[in-house]
């Protein structure tokens, strides 16, 4: 195989410097001709009065004038002394012009004249003359700029698409963990890349397109990088929303720009991320769609599969919302695969962790697994993300190295937020945060098939004032109906323990969350998971499509009102019966619930091991309290009310979206939806 031709990242750099340096060049001569001007023209050594030149001439001391207007260069026939220096040659401004009677007292006194006429300085002519130079040299630039575009003024049809030279620092498929699968698609394309008749002799072709789907921070663009790094064929990087731009055909022309960089480098690899910015369904939308975006979509089209074959072109591209893609786009013989980069499992997750650990000076306690084992439903960014924060936890503690300690602050405020111990909450909302929290607990050790919980807290963490988080023994993929009910109950925990202890009239808005997210998970168990005996196998979900998202510019509704009333009845049966599960339960163990909660008002955090001990009966030791954790806190807003908030949730196999249940905590509002 041939030896890649060398890459030439930009082939303008030597002119550009060229330019630059005449540039510089010309502006300091412009500045030593016009110094050298002003020195001349202003000599205080070689400049006399009048007065002194009209006595020197009746002394007789004046040989030759030369006269140009009103200025007069001459010389003395012998030196004259002025300012303790001896001036042969000399200079004047006449006061007024020149008069019959200054040539007659010159030619009486024997003096030679001449005269010329008046000419300006070069620094005179300069500064005349660069304001015109500057006119010249700008539409200079316009006109090469509009020929070296291909005749498309200012370039704006040229890509911006990025050349990866090979002196760039290279990602190789080493630093890539938690995606064995995609690293194994893509070494196929490197590997045809580098000898492609090792498939070509067997009737293969090289792969025209190949699409990266997966969540926000799994790495897919790190994966491309990977490939760039691994290839060593030139590689093209370009964003989705570089082809959009305010001229009308631009999109397009930066399309066929691109593919053809790409061709006379062939074979190469072409990088767009974030392609759903450019690649949605034409035709959605109101009026038909967005016509700019439709023809860049066009352009594409036919630049992978059209008339002209672009053989050795390999378009890599990805993408969190491949559900908006026009079908065009996704077709065999455009983007012929598409590699799924979901979240890591467990395994995964610790080969992530060893990674950005590398860089880490790490103490001899640090597990990696236990932390893999505990970050359940998490990305490659986020677990980055865990280690940065470890590392600046650690540095704020003056520590040499990087704790367990360090790694478990940092997990616990990337799940749910930093703590806010300077907000300190009042006697009575501590007691309805502590019960809250504890009927959380009694509901998640009590009920069987839930997650362990392995942490309580009423320490205010982001916008919430307390949580409770359980933690899968495993990577769950698929949940039972067992589960779910049982976790519609727990998520009632809180507000039934508020019932019990303070009475109906006394509960508070904390349960406002707990309450939506059971609703959200029991509509899902009805209308999609097929989990009702009333409404049956049927999935009545597809009205809740978002508008402008997909395809239809309404929403259709497809079930009649009898379905929808049979499923509001259906679901506020399954909350009925949760809300009801759960008071037996907290009644039967009322004594655990008071032990759990009265641990929470004197240790404000409690962890998996102590909530084992108080379900066996068993007394807590006394803990002391770390000094750097005695901060007294300030009163709180009184009409601000407990309010849970959480990481996004973890989605279910089949369902159109996350379901509203948890990830790695219970009882946390989810910010935004999880894709995927």
């Amino acid at each position: 195989m041939p030896e890649p031709e060398p890459i030439r990242p930009n082939d303008n750099k030597p002119l550009g410097r060229f330019s630059k340096n005449t540039a510089l060049i010309a502006g300091m001569l412009l500045l030593f001709v016009m110094a050298t001007s002003l020195i001349r023209n202003n000599d205080p050594a070689s400049a006399v009065t009048y007065t002194e030149f009209r006595a020197e001439l009746s002394r007789g001391n004046v040989h030759k004038v030369t006269v140009s207007n009103r200025e007069i260069d001459g010389e003395f026939r012998a030196p004259f002394s002025k300012a303790d220096q001896e001036i042969t040659r000399f200079q004047l401004i006449l006061p007024g012009e020149m008069t019959d009677g200054l040539i007659e007292d010159l030619e009486a006194e024997d003096v030679i004249i001449d005269a010329k006429t008046s000419q300006p300085s070069w620094g005179q002519l300069l500064l005349s003359a660069l304001p015109w130079l500057l006119f010249i040299a700008f539409w200079i630039w316009i006109f090469r700029t509009m020929q070296g575009g291909g005749n498309r003024a200012f370039q704006f049809g040229r890509s911006k698409a990025k050349l990866i030279s090979p002196d760039t620092p290279k990602v190789t498929f080493a630093d890539v963990a938690g995606a064995d699968e995609a690293k194994q698609e893509l070494e196929e394309i490197i590997e045809f890349l580098k000898d492609p008749s090792k498939f070509s002799r067997l009737g293969g072709r090289l792969p025209t397109g190949v699409l990266l789907v997966g969540p926000p921070g799994t790495g897919k663009t790190l994966l491309a990088r990977a490939v760039a790094g691994e290839a060593g064929r030139p590689f093209f990087q370009m964003s989705g929303s570089d082809f959009v731009e305010m001229f009308v055909g631009v999109g397009a022309s930066r399309v066929r720009d691109l593919f053809e960089q790409g061709k006379e480098h062939a074979p190469c690899i072409i990088f767009v991320d974030e392609i759903d910015a450019v690649g949605r369904h034409r035709g959605a939308g109101l009026g038909g769609g967005h016509d700019e975006r439709e023809q860049t979509l066009n352009a594409l089209l036919v630049e992978m599969d059209g008339f002209e074959t672009n053989e050795g072109v390999i378009l890599l591209a990805a993408t969190n919302r491949p559900d908006v893609l026009d079908p065009a786009l996704l077709r065999p013989g455009r983007f012929d695969r598409q590699i799924v980069v979901d979240a890591p499992d467990v395994k995964g997750r610790e080969g992530i962790l060893r990674i950005h650990a590398k860089k880490l000076p790490l103490s001899d306690d640090v597990e990696l697994a236990l932390i893999a084992r505990g970050t359940p439903g998490m990305s490659g960014a986020d677990l980055e993300n865990i280690c940065n924060e470890a590392a600046l936890h650690a540095a704020r503690q003056d520590a040499e190295k990087v704790s367990m300690k360090d790694f478990e602050q940092a997990k616990d405020k990337v799940m749910f937020g930093t703590e806010r111990r300077s907000l300190v909450l009042t006697e009575n909302e501590r007691q309805l945060t502590a019960y809250h929290e504890a009927g959380h607990v009694v509901l998640g050790v009590k009920i069987p098939g839930l997650d362990p919980v392995y942490k309580v807290s009423i320490i205010p963490r982001g916008r919430a004032l307390g949580i409770t988080a359980s933690l899968p023994e495993e990577d769950r993929h698929s949940y039972t109906k067992e589960w779910m009910e049982g976790q519609l109950a727990m998520l009632f925990g809180g507000r039934v323990a508020e019932e019990i202890i303070f009475g109906p009239k006394d509960v508070t808005t904390g349960a406002g969350n707990d309450i939506e997210r059971a609703t959200a998970m029991a509509r899902k168990m009805v209308m999609t998971f097929g989990m009702s005996d009333a409404v049956g196998l049927v999935s009545v979900g597809d009205s809740e499509q978002e508008v402008f998202l997909g395809r239809e510019l309404g929403q259709r509704r497809v079930i009649s009102e009898h379905t929808a009333r049979l499923v509001d009845e259906e679901v506020k049966r399954l909350l009925d019966t949760a809300h009801e599960r759960a008071h037996e339960v907290l009644k039967e163990h009322g004594d655990l619930l008071e032990s759990v909660a009265q641990a929470l008002l004197e240790r404000e955090t409690l962890g998996r091991e102590e909530i084992e001990a108080l379900e066996r009966g068993e007394a807590l030791p006394p803990q002391p309290v770390p000094a750097s954790e005695e901060i007294s806190a300030s009163p709180p807003d009184p009409l601000k009310q407990p309010e849970k908030e959480a990481p996004p949730p973890l989605g279910l196999p089949g369902a159109d979206g996350p379901l509203p249940g948890p990830a790695t905590s219970i009882y946390e509002e989810p910010d935004h939806n999880s894709e995927g």
